[in-house]
């Protein structure tokens, strides 16, 4: 046999080996959709087949049986899908009125009749009701009705009911006979991934390294070998627990082309975005697979320092309305002392980013003078494009406080009008000075003015003026401004 032609059936094998391979594309909406080949041999007419490698959460509305060639017409007559494996308890309740040995433990038996087996079929579409509604069983020895087991139960075989992995029953009709890999494609939960991101910053300085991963989990029941994936993001609407998806399984099975580059790309899809890990992979059953997708050095950063002084308790003031609002002296005057710290960057490539970002928890990470990592906070982002300013809060300042009280407040119903007086003091015990944006809400009437105030405020919404002020070590600031309602 000569070396080319060995190199050609290499070739055609290993091509074999990746049209046969699992595709997924995961959703991070708790869903996915599976495509695989399917073998089939048919004969002209009707068809009985079975198919046993499928996950224990198949919605059986979703699936696409078809010869992707067109050279055969498939039609499905019938479906049915069984999703509930043998158990001793599920066979247990298929031997209700009949008398079976029970293994006592010292290896003798003894014979009982099941009268009830207290199995519940699960439901594996809804995992917490998993065994919800099962009872005890009964089992009748010697003419006696005792609960629970006796014994280990020896069942003399499996019945005809039983099947030891979830399964698809098909009635298939074609137009003609003859061998061909049919495309099998069907929408499944049970499989799940998020992204998370570490942003480390060094002991001095805002530029910051940020690592990216993305984290499968996969409860489906079923493992998929050296399988394809893909990783959707963005808000995909989904009717649950089942819907008819047959379109998105279509759209979602359209092959993506991409070149050989990092562990993953990432590219447009629809009006969503989706990233494709380059390498071919085992995700087992009831596994978590991690996979790095970014990674960034040099990015430059902010921390910034946000005091927001009003605390309203929005339990007490829910639904309340603007008439209610003006009449309630007391309203918004609770102060909150503490000064939030944030972190914002600029998700762009010029800052060594620009890849689009899928909604995730964010930790914060910085060195310490001996080298060492310390943790300093974490929170999540929402789905961020390229070009888009990230801004994230990490905590609350240990050396920064904040104090907000009310000065004065008075109600002209004459003249349909009030103002309100507000002091802020922000103080920082830090060795350095630091910049602090005083935050205030307009929050007693829709039509307002300030009709003073001690520093330049910049309006950052129709009731959101904000105050960037500079304190210095050891040093307070004072800012007091007047508001003008009229209604």
């Amino acid at each position: 046999m000569s070396a080319r032609f060995v190199c050609f059936l290499l070739l055609c094998t290993s091509l074999f080996a990746q049209q046969s391979q699992p595709s997924l594309t995961i959703y991070n909406q708790d869903f996915a959709v599976v495509r695989q080949d399917l073998p089939l041999d048919l004969k002209s007419g009707e068809n009985q087949f079975n198919m046993n490698d499928i996950t224990m959460h198949v919605e059986p509305d979703s699936v696409i049986l078809r010869d992707p060639s067109g050279k055969h017409s498939l039609q499905v007559l019938e479906q049915n899908y069984r999703a509930d494996p043998v158990s001793q308890m599920s066979l247990l309740s298929l031997y209700e009125g009949r008398t079976i040995d029970f293994e006592l433990p010292d290896h003798s038996t003894i014979k009982g009749k099941v009268i009830r087996s207290g199995y519940v079929r699960p439901d594996y579409f809804n995992p917490n009701n998993y065994g919800v509604g099962a009872e005890e069983p009964i089992i009748e020895v010697a003419g006696q009705l005792r609960f629970g087991l006796p014994g280990t139960p020896v069942f003399p075989d499996l019945t005809a009911e039983t099947i030891l992995k979830p399964r698809m029953e098909w009635l298939l009709a074609t137009d003609k006979p003859g061998k061909f890999p049919a495309e099998f494609s069907y929408i499944t939960g049970g499989m799940s991934w998020q992204a998370d991101y570490n942003i480390v910053a060094p002991e001095k300085g805002d530029v910051v390294d940020i690592v990216g991963w993305v984290t499968i989990d996969n409860r489906t029941g079923k493992a998929f070998e050296n399988a394809h994936i893909k990783l959707m993001a963005g808000d995909v609407n989904k009717i649950q627990p089942n819907a008819m998806n047959g379109v998105l399984a279509r759209k979602v099975a359209m092959e993506l082309a991409a070149p050989m580059a990092p562990a993953v790309t990432e590219k447009a899809f629809d009006e969503y975005h989706l990233y494709t890990l380059e390498r071919a992979t085992t995700l087992r059953d009831r596994e978590t697979k991690q996979v790095e997708f970014i990674h960034a050095s040099s990015v430059a950063s902010k921390q910034l320092y946000v005091y927001d002084g009003a605390k309203i308790d929005f339990n007490r003031y829910g639904g309340w309305n603007w008439e209610n609002i003006r009449n309630d002296h007391s309203y918004g005057t609770e102060s909150n002392p503490k000064i939030w710290v944030m972190r914002e960057f600029v998700n762009s490539q010029a800052n060594h980013m620009g890849m689009p970002l899928p909604k995730g928890r964010v930790r914060f990470y910085r060195r310490n003078d001996d080298g060492q990592m310390e943790f300093t906070g974490e929170n999540m982002i929402d789905h961020t494009p390229k070009d888009e300013t990230v801004r994230i809060y990490t905590g609350n300042s240990f050396d920064l406080t904040g104090e907000r009280r009310r000065t004065n407040y008075t109600v002209d119903n004459k003249q349909d009008a009030a103002t309100e007086t507000f002091e802020i003091k922000v103080r920082n015990h830090k060795k350095e000075p630091v910049e602090i944006r005083v935050v205030e809400h307009l929050y007693r009437g829709k039509n307002w003015t300030v009709a003073a105030n001690s520093d330049k405020y910049m309006k950052k919404d129709s009731q959101t003026i904000e105050f960037p002020v500079t304190v210095q070590p050891d040093g307070e600031k004072v800012i007091t401004y007047t508001a003008r309602y009229t209604w």
